[in-house]
């Protein structure tokens, strides 16, 4: 991309608009917008070199960030594309670019507490793409390292529950394990959590649904298909709506209720939102 158009771009605009594309899951423009806000910082942070080196005035960029955060989200985006399109051998690639951020000068104390952040993001991201791309054996390592980490047991048991999908383990124990923080799950608020809890009610769901637990399956798939509906995503909506009709014939009076009552309210939701756009069309 021409240095012209390069400068022109603000890097906090590319990350909102990497936020959307992740949103959706959209993970070819994960990839594509992920290396315009690599080029966008690099071009920054090579000006800033250049005029460090002449002894001119650093240029001035509005940043809501230290610099080295945005390098380590573009490698960061673009390593869970490739690990959600189970491509895990780059996502690898690029968890290896984030690992170790500190190659870059002048990062002062806030950059080296993003460093030490990313470092620890790529080890725990490098544990999920072994796994998933078959070393299983790391699982039990794994463990212990979410039993010490906390904050990465939903997010961890997710990557756990696809590899117990992937490669027929049963992992009843290691749930067993987890079950008081489990239990905590269903309260969380952030954008970020609702997203790994939908993504680990919907592939329990699955789970069960191979162990013959089929009504437990329901009753994930609901709760899945509401944090979809609450989410806006409506890929997530449509595939639990599939796993909710693969299990139908297992589900109870009260299961198959709720699941109605999601469906007449994203009606009554389109319905709202149709009469409002046709108002102001009217106007």
């Amino acid at each position: 991309m021409r240095t012209s158009i390069l400068k022109s771009l603000k890097p906090d605009i590319i990350v909102e608009m990497l936020k959307m594309a992740v949103a959706f899951e959209n993970w070819k423009k994960v990839i594509e917008t992920a290396d315009i806000l690599y080029q966008c910082v690099q071009s920054i942070y090579e000006e800033r070199q250049y005029h460090k080196a002449m002894k001119l005035p650093i240029p001035h960029v509005q940043l809501e960030r230290p610099l080295v955060y945005y390098f380590g989200l573009s490698h960061l985006m673009c390593g869970m594309a490739h690990q959600n399109q189970g491509a895990y051998g780059q996502a690898r690639e690029y968890i290896y670019k984030y690992a170790e951020l500190g190659w870059m000068e002048d990062l002062e104390e806030e950059g080296m507490q993003v460093v030490e952040e990313f470092r620890f993001l790529a080890k725990t991201n490098l544990y999920a793409v072994d796994i998933l791309s078959g070393n299983i054996e790391l699982i039990e390592e794994y463990v212990a390292f979410l039993q010490d980490n906390l904050e990465e047991i939903l997010p961890g048991l997710n990557t756990i529950l696809q590899a117990a999908l992937m490669y027929h383990l049963d992992v009843g124990d290691i749930l067993h394990t987890f079950a008081e923080q489990i239990n905590e799950f269903g309260s969380y608020e952030d954008i970020e959590n609702v997203s790994y809890y939908y993504s680990y009610c919907y592939h329990l769901a699955l789970y069960y649904r191979k162990y013959d637990r089929l009504q437990e399956a329901v009753g994930l798939t609901v709760e899945a298909m509401n944090l979809a509906d609450r989410s806006g995503n409506d890929g997530h909506f449509k595939r639990c709506t599939a796993l909710f009709e693969s299990l139908r014939e297992w589900a109870t009076v009260e299961q198959i209720g709720e699941y109605r009552q999601i469906l007449m309210q994203c009606l009554d939701e389109y319905e709202t939102d149709r009469d409002s756009i046709m108002k102001k069309v009217n106007q």
